[in-house]
């Protein structure tokens, strides 16, 4: 392996674009955000519903939609090869590639139709989604993952023969012997109500089973309503999926707090409230259930469908979470020797995690491959194929505890880093959720007025800095030269020099230096603006050096050099609005081509979704615990000196 070019972000941005033909498209620089506006129509006289949508750039339009709940027919993978994703696109010129030729009329491509796979939202464009046209045998979830639909949810329609002197069969045999290709477990709910819905119903029910276990007998055809529901149980956030297993289509999105937020902002916090209070693991086991409930109901709700209709939930949470919401004490994965209870936690009613769906429903949770490398990751890594790209990816879920995957297409390598709060806005002066009125995205100019650009969600006053606020602030003050390699800030002097147009932003608080983002007036005293502390940047600095230093430790345990890897998945909330640009430049991630680099989304709720749509997928997640192997960094002799190394921008 050689050492490659000098790798500044100007040189490296447009690698790996591929202009279509006869048409140009502007090549993002890794930067920003687009605003997307989704037009949905549905069959028969319904109303179209709007939905907008925000990401990064040059994530497709398809992912766009998938990551939100907004169903696109496709049944390739994302690989424009199907032809069914179409979209009619507004905004300006979109380029046009010869699979958008082969799918449409010149008058279509006019129009501004195109398959959706294939149009990276490089600025904010209007999307209308024409209704499902077909009911599909594949379901395109993940990173460009298609699933062959054989969720372990069937329901069968059967018209029995009444019973007669002449046959005498039990009502279960004369049930299990109509649906004999299956071998079918009767529950006690199922033998309460046989013998009642049978004879209400003229023998003419479905039978609903999971797995093999017969749950519910329903009068007449109810073959159509079949729903699970996927849950990304987050530290922070929770994310809930209302998924129709029989086409494979998201019906509802729903997403929230975690209701643990009262017991600390992270799992070691919520740890420790159980080793102090007793009482603790019952009100944490309540919280997470009660969230769980609270997202069910809306997402329920706005699919308008009974949540009696929900039989199954998938759960993909980290270690600690999935010990919480089965109210298991999680003492044990909060100091050493870091042991977990159990790696496959079993499958439950969904009544004992707190959830009013059907009476029988049941929860199936995520396997874990270590105390700090859980069910999320393993969900994760199903979402996106690790176990199956013969290409050298890095896996990075950027959180208060990063974990990260590596694969050189035969071995596949996992840790954990103790990142700490500041991604979440923790420990950050001026630090929030990314809510209204976060700033998100941080533009400075040294020479050109006004000097500093701010992408603010919500479009209102800045109250505040996210987490990518924040990696964009530094990144941004290293690129203009006002911030040194070691994190400090330049002296007053010196930035007169280097940046005329920001110097007046470098101040003091106290007696701690600050850079001034946004003065709400020309005369508010720097402590009631949102700004950049010294403090800020060193949390930062310790924050993305402990995920730096994972990452390196597995590139050398593989013999690899950071030009190696071909693909850089970002993930989690924060990571998929993470500005690869400025992860670059900052050394969060390895210095790469920007467009190597891809958000991929919450992709353990994209797992949560795959396990309820096949049994195959499931069975994935299961084996990956024998393919990962997990290293522990705290065990390492020389992870002190390699975070040392990595502190520097």
């Amino acid at each position: 392996m050689t050492e490659g070019p000098d790798f500044t972000l100007e040189n490296i941005a447009r690698e790996g674009l591929i202009e279509p033909s006869g048409t140009e498209q502007a090549a993002h620089d890794g930067t920003g955000r687009v605003d997307l506006a989704f037009t949905v129509h549905s069959t028969g006289d319904a109303a179209p519903t709007q939905r907008g949508v925000r990401v990064p750039p040059g994530v497709t339009v398809f992912d766009s939609a998938s990551w939100n709940g907004i169903a696109i027919d496709s049944t390739c993978g994302g690989h424009g090869t199907c032809h069914k994703c179409k979209v009619k696109v507004e905004g300006g010129s979109v380029p046009i590639t010869r699979h958008d030729v082969r799918t449409f009329t010149s008058d279509q491509i006019a129009e501004g139709w195109r398959l959706a796979c294939l149009v990276q939202a490089t600025r904010d464009l209007a999307i209308e989604v024409p209704p499902l046209t077909t009911r599909p045998k594949a379901a395109t979830v993940g990173v460009g993952r298609q699933v062959i639909l054989r969720p372990a949810l069937v329901k069968r329609y059967v018209e029995l023969e009444e019973a007669t002197l002449a046959d005498q069969r039990t009502d279960l045999v004369r049930l299990t012997d109509a649906i004999s290709d299956l071998e079918l477990n009767a529950d006690l709910h199922v033998l309460r109500r046989l013998s009642t819905v049978l004879r209400q119903s003229d023998f003419k029910v479905t039978a609903v089973i999971i797995d093999e276990d017969l749950i519910d007998v329903e009068p007449g055809d109810t073959t159509g309503e079949r729903y699970a529901i996927a849950f990304d149980l987050g530290t922070t956030t929770v994310v809930a999926t209302l998924l129709d297993v029989g086409t494979g289509t998201p019906v509802a999105v729903a997403s929230m707090l975690n209701k643990q937020q009262p017991f600390g902002g992270d799992v070691i916090t919520r740890i420790s409230a159980t080793m102090m209070d007793p009482d603790a693991l019952g009100r944490l086991q309540e919280a997470a259930g009660a969230t769980l409930a609270e997202l069910a109901v809306q997402v329920c709700a706005e699919g308008g469908i009974d949540p009696a209709q929900v039989y199954e939930v998938a759960i993909a949470g980290n270690a600690t979470m999935t010990a919480l919401v089965l109210g298991i004490d999680p003492e044990p994965l909060g100091v050493a020797p870091f042991v977990m209870s159990t790696a496959q936690p079993p499958t439950v009613l969904a009544s004992d995690v707190g959830l009013t769906l059907h009476p029988r429903a049941r929860a199936v949770f995520f396997p874990a491959l270590g105390a700090y490398v859980g069910g999320d990751i393993v969900a994760g890594m199903l979402a996106t194929g690790m176990d199956r790209d013969k290409r050298t990816r890095l896996f990075i879920d950027v959180g208060t505890n990063c974990e990260i995957v590596l694969s050189d297409g035969d071995t596949i390598l996992s840790t954990a880093a103790p990142a700490g709060p500041a991604f979440e806005g923790g420990a950050i002066r001026c630090g929030m959720r990314a809510a209204d009125g976060a700033i998100e995205v941080i533009k400075l100019d040294a020479t050109s007025e006004p000097g500093v650009t701010l992408g603010v969600i919500g479009d209102v006053e800045p109250r505040g800095l996210c987490g990518s606020g924040l990696v964009d602030a530094v990144a941004e003050l290293v690129k203009v030269k006002l911030l040194d390699s070691s994190g400090r800030f330049v002296p007053e002097v010196d930035a007169l020099d280097i940046a005329p147009v920001l110097a007046h932003r470098l101040t003091k608080i106290g007696e701690e230096r600050v850079f001034i983002l946004h003065q709400p007036t020309p005369d508010s005293p720097p402590d009631e603006c949102v700004y950049l502390s010294q403090r800020d940047v060193r949390e930062l600095q310790f924050a993305k050096a402990a995920i730096s230093t994972g990452w390196t430790l597995l590139l050398e345990q593989l013999e690899l050099e950071h030009l190696d890897i071909q693909q850089v998945l970002l993930a989690g909330s924060f990571g998929s609005y993470l500005s690869p640009a400025s992860a670059v430049r900052i050394g969060l991630v390895p210095q790469l081509p920007v467009l190597r680099i891809v958000a991929a989304g919450n992709v353990a709720g994209e797992g949560a979704k795959m396990a309820l749509l096949s049994l195959r997928e499931r069975a994935g997640a299961t084996a990956l615990i024998e393919e990962v192997a997990y290293v522990e960094l705290s065990d390492r002799p020389d992870f002190n000196d390699k975070f040392v190394e990595q502190l520097s921008f």
